[in-house]
């Protein structure tokens, strides 16, 4: 009888534990609207207009639509990431390739996505970094901080997203 209990205890323990890892998560899946006025884009930042985030346990496709170059056509990029600490190429800017990998926080409460591309133009290859550090707002909006370093320094982006 004791040992039963004991057993009965230990699952339920593993079963909250479980759960609660899970359901400590911020949820971010949704389609997002960038909201201007609470951004802070910088000078010369580009952030995406509308991000399309399909979460699941394992895993988070992130769908971006940013503006085209020079008032030309939206781009749309699509990436799978994983929350094992595999690294995932994409296409990145003009024909680059990225490489990510995406981490939960150890609350839970934010996403945090690495990223690197390597550019050639001129017989050069350059080198762009960024870290993003996805979470939800208090008030129920999605916040994407970008701090990134390039050949042209370094900075941060905080883009403010509404459903």
């Amino acid at each position: 009888m004791k040992q039963t209990f004991t057993r009965i205890i230990f699952v339920a323990m593993v079963t909250l534990a479980t759960s609660t890892l899970f359901a400590q998560r911020a949820a971010l899946s949704g389609e997002w609207k960038l909201d201007e006025k609470k951004s802070e884009l910088g000078e010369f930042a580009r952030a995406a207009t509308s991000v399309k985030a399909e979460q699941k346990e394992d895993a988070i496709t992130i769908t971006r639509v940013t503006p085209g170059f020079n008032g030309g056509d939206p781009m749309t990029n699509t990436v799978t990431l994983t929350f094992d600490g595999k690294v995932v190429e994409s296409e990145g800017f003009r024909g680059s390739k990225r490489k990510s990998t995406a981490k939960w926080s150890d609350d839970g409460k934010t996403l945090v996505v690495s990223s690197t591309m390597s550019f050639e133009r001129d017989g050069q290859t350059s080198e762009f970094k960024s870290t993003e550090t996805w979470s939800i707002t208090k008030d129920g909006q999605l916040s994407v901080v970008t701090q990134s370093n390039s050949p042209r320094g370094e900075s941060t982006v905080k883009a403010v997203y509404t459903k």
